[in-house]
């Protein structure tokens, strides 16, 4: 399986499917789920990251229960856009988990998504460094899924 851009990820899916966002980071990975008509994105869980068969089995259990159908998942690349080491290891990271779970998947910049959401956390909830801890891996797989969810809005206008 290979990876789709965000338009043909939406055009292979069913009518009411869901998104699953996926904020993979080196400790933990963030998920995030859309509604079903795919205009919202809503934080859902941190999950520990660990050996790839465990994160397949639950991306699949997940997907099961909650009727999704595609992954979007954050692409770290560099601050001026090049494609560096950790986008590579996402990429290949990305590739497998479609592979093993069935689900296609697109990749999507998700530069700064992590300090948006900290600078949030910070200024407008005021939580400690352990709470923002807590939930910021779930926060920014939400806003990476609605930065792909906003553009399906602006290109259908």
């Amino acid at each position: 399986m290979t990876l789709l851009t965000f338009s043909e990820l939406c055009s292979a899916l069913p009518r009411h499917a869901r998104l699953l966002g996926i904020d993979p980071g080196k400790k933990q990975v963030g998920l995030a789920l859309s509604d079903v008509s795919r205009m919202v994105a809503t934080p859902f869980a941190t999950i520990k990251r660990g050996r790839l068969g465990a994160m397949v089995a639950a991306l699949r259990t997940l997907a099961q229960e909650h009727e999704v159908a595609g992954m979007v998942i954050g692409m770290p690349l560099s601050l001026d856009g090049s494609f560096g080491p950790a986008a590579q290891a996402v990429r290949d990271w990305a590739l497998e988990l479609t592979v093993q779970t069935g689900l296609p998947a697109c990749l999507w910049d998700e530069r700064l998504s992590s300090a948006a959401v900290n600078r949030m956390l910070i200024d407008e909830a005021d939580l400690s460094r352990r709470k923002r801890a807590d939930v910021v891996d779930q926060l920014a797989a939400a806003y990476i899924l609605q930065a792909a969810l906003d553009s399906l809005a602006r290109d259908n206008t």
